[in-house]
């Protein structure tokens, strides 16, 4: 274990994505590079686990990105052929990393790692978390009312805000950059605090918008 208290995890294979994926997030990802073919064939051969990071500048195809150093391990759950040379690959986030040093991108991303724990700290009582969740239901469904394609308002997350908060974190309206400072946060009381301001952001601009709209409707009325 390091001095800082992250205990060093080895060698990773890495998929950089122009996404961000959070410990207890299930998405679908999608493979057709090549090396990222080979990467695969290697992780269904072993631990079936790799590390994933945001992209901060370039493309997710081709290399020469610049990626961020806070990530995510994911566990494959399920893989399936889409097409020749195409596959789905639906992981499970399932602890959050930090890049120590990248290696050599041939044949494909590798790099150290370290768990990334919570720092001590003070934590979130149960009537705070559950506000925080209740927000995120109201934002959620005013936006679907706008039309937006969002996360269902009836999600179910657990008492613990510890791994609810990055939960949260996936399935709220917010950008990349935004998730990704929330995936950076330390503590708990510090995540929800953060989930609070941009859930109370994205409000606001949804007040904005409905109040635009029923404008519009009076004005045609």
């Amino acid at each position: 274990m390091t001095a800082e208290g992250f205990a060093v995890l080895g060698t990773l294979p890495m998929f950089p994505l122009g996404t961000v994926l959070v410990p207890k997030a299930v998405v679908p990802l999608h493979v057709f590079e090549p090396r990222y073919q080979t990467m695969l064939a290697d992780v269904m051969a072993g631990d079936r686990k790799f590390g994933v990071v945001l992209i901060e500048r370039g493309s997710e195809v081709g290399g020469g990105d610049v990626r961020t150093d806070v990530g995510t391990v994911v566990q494959v759950v399920e893989l399936r052929p889409i097409a020749a040379d195409r596959w789905v690959v639906v992981v499970a986030g399932t602890e959050r990393i930090t890049v120590d040093r990248w290696l050599s991108d041939d044949p494909y991303p590798k790099a150290e790692v370290s768990s990334f724990p919570d720092e001590s700290g003070p934590s979130v009582d149960a009537q705070e978390w559950k506000t925080l969740k209740y927000r995120m239901r109201q934002v959620l469904a005013v936006l679907a009312e706008l039309g937006d394609t969002v996360a269902r308002a009836t999600f179910e997350l657990g008492d613990d805000p510890v791994m609810g908060s990055f939960q949260l974190a996936g399935l709220g309206p917010f950008s990349d950059l935004d998730r990704q400072r929330v995936l950076c946060t330390p503590g708990v009381s510090g995540r929800c605090a953060l989930l609070t301001e941009l859930l109370s952001d994205v409000a606001a601009l949804a007040r904005l918008r409905l109040g635009a709209g029923e404008e519009a409707d009076g004005s045609r009325g």
